[in-house]
């Protein structure tokens, strides 16, 4: 079990994970229970995971910086995104599958995005976290639908939980979108996390990128 994070919480990736190389970032939440005709005619919920590839101001610099459900690979390869769950519903991610034969701890990761570090272009500063639900204005959807929401950050080499964030329920209830963490290179090209926990109303992921255009 890796630190558990709050937010505005700093930690070093070098000094939590010595020799760091493939960094799993991974979203998991669950939807609260319906009932009645909500239950009955309720929407897929589909809340994506993002990463924002940001300079040293802060700013997004080409429209393959971001990686998504429809850009799964940055143009170096460094950053992937392994799969859109497009309904909410549990699936078990084959990127932290152990052995058969091992005893596992069951992972409820929705979504997942890999970041390999050493190859993360020197252009690339800042690696800003994101998540939004697909059409929430459409479905009429917010966070006050999921409950036991978390990111977590996996050294997937080791196997190994770095760091985890339990995001509040309260906090995000009225919102759309979530600026999770950003990771960031410090003056010695080490790389530094930062746990921001912001909710956003959004419509879009393009409506969240834009405010770092």
């Amino acid at each position: 079990m890796g630190i558990q994070l709050t937010t505005g919480q700093r930690f070093s990736l070098k000094k939590q994970a010595p020799g760091l190389n493939a960094l799993l970032c991974g979203l998991g939440w669950e939807l609260m229970p319906q009932k009645g005709l909500k239950k009955i005619f309720k929407s897929d919920f589909d809340l994506d995971i993002s990463i924002l590839c940001l300079n040293e101001e802060g700013k997004l610099q080409k429209s393959s910086d971001v990686v998504y459900y429809g850009n799964l690979t940055h143009p170096s390869g460094a950053i992937s995104h392994l799969g859109d769950n497009l309904t909410g519903e549990h699936t078990t991610p084959n990127a932290t599958e152990k052995h058969e034969e091992e005893e596992e701890e069951e992972i409820l990761d929705k979504e997942q995005i890999l970041v390999t570090l050493p190859q993360v272009p020197k252009r690339v500063q800042k690696l800003l976290i994101v998540a939004n639900i697909y059409e929430s204005n459409h479905r009429r959807q917010n966070l006050g639908q999921v409950e036991n929401a978390y990111i977590r950050l996996v050294d997937l080499e080791h196997e190994m939980e770095i760091a985890r964030y339990d995001l509040s329920h309260d906090d995000f209830k009225d919102e759309t979108g979530m600026i999770l963490a950003e990771i960031y290179r410090q003056e010695d090209s080490q790389w530094q996390v930062e746990i921001i926990g912001k909710g956003v109303k959004v419509q879009s992921l393009q409506e969240l990128a834009e405010q770092y255009s």
